[in-house]
């Protein structure tokens, strides 16, 4: 039995780009042009200049690992609950019906502040959860979520000017958005679960936008436009951010979600921290919004998509079949 494979590619295939000027406010189209091209290609793009410190990224790692290395009695007082919050253990994920579970495990958590419109209104709203074994996790996490919030939304900004639209086309509503950060954990995995076995399944990503920090340990694949599976190893530095199924619907999919999954081939544990970013949950996604694109889908709200994508891929959500 053997691994699934990827090839290796030359290091330009998938293009990095510096996102200083958009932080900065001074030479934002041509970063703009950069992004809109790239989001019509593989959908994947390096991000160099996003601000976030290095420091912090340690921080959260550190405290990451406190939590997935203890002992699964203790992380079961964080297990997630309904407004997917907290411990997703092992044998709860598959990406496609007739997969098999994915082997990571996941802390998620999500927009946390005093106002209770932030914990209320929809099913994917609730309060965080924070195991008391790990007491550094809120303070280095919230900060995290605010970092990567602001990449993501300087992201959006440049994707909107890219498509000659107001820099705020794809944040008019989000002000208490949807986003999920997560902590996702990928043992090593053994060779000898086979080809068909992965730390996560081939998938696209269900929402607007997603901003990945990966280590230095490796394992992501991306599907190219043959069908090809190619390595995305990680580039110090850098973080990786790819177009979602909604992003891709509200732009009649001129930027394209592309498929991929995680191989842990490295004989150690992979840890990656990850911020999904959707915007508040009555955003209506239609392509008829923007000028000159032509639909091919129904309008459907954030929050509706979201949900259905959730039901179909996370076990906790589904209702056992009645005897």
């Amino acid at each position: 039995m053997a691994y699934a494979t990827a090839k290796s590619v030359a290091p330009d295939t998938i293009p990095v780009i510096d996102i200083t000027p958009l932080r900065e406010g001074a030479g934002t189209r041509e970063v703009a042009a950069a992004l809109h091209q790239a989001s019509q290609g593989l959908g994947f793009i390096y991000i160099r200049g996003h601000g976030i410190p290095d420091t912090l990224i340690d921080e959260a790692r550190c405290a990451a690992f406190d939590f997935f290395r203890a002992d699964q009695s203790k992380k079961t007082e964080v297990l997630i609950s309904s407004s997917h919050r907290g411990w997703l253990k092992p044998g709860q994920a598959k990406m496609d019906d007739d997969a098999r579970v994915d082997l990571k495990e996941s802390f998620i958590w999500g927009y946390q502040n005093n106002q209770e419109r932030a914990l209320q209104g929809h099913p994917l709203r609730g309060a965080n959860q924070w195991p008391g074994f790990v007491p550094s996790l809120e303070d280095c996490s919230m900060a995290y979520f605010t970092a990567a919030d602001q990449v993501a939304r300087h992201l959006l900004r440049g994707f909107a000017t890219g498509l000659e639209l107001p820099e705020d086309f794809f944040l008019q509503r989000a002000d208490t958005p949807l986003s999920r950060a997560s902590y996702v954990y990928y043992p090593a995995q053994p060779e000898d679960c086979g080809e068909e076995q992965f730390g996560v399944g081939p998938h696209t990503d269900f929402g607007v936008l997603t901003v990945l920090c990966q280590d230095d340990t490796g394992g992501l694949q991306v599907q190219d436009i043959n069908g090809d599976w190619i390595h995305a190893p990680p580039i110090d530095g850098t973080l990786i951010v790819n177009v979602g199924d909604l992003l891709s619907r509200w732009t009649a999919g001129a930027y394209k979600s592309t498929p991929h999954r995680v191989v842990n081939t490295s004989g150690r544990e992979r840890l990656s921290l990850v911020l999904a970013f959707d915007p508040d949950p009555d955003t209506v996604i239609d392509a008829a919004s923007i000028p000159g694109l032509t639909p091919s889908e129904e309008p459907t709200t954030c929050g509706d998509y979201l949900l259905w994508r959730f039901a179909k891929a996370f076990s906790y959500r589904q209702k056992p079949e009645a005897d």
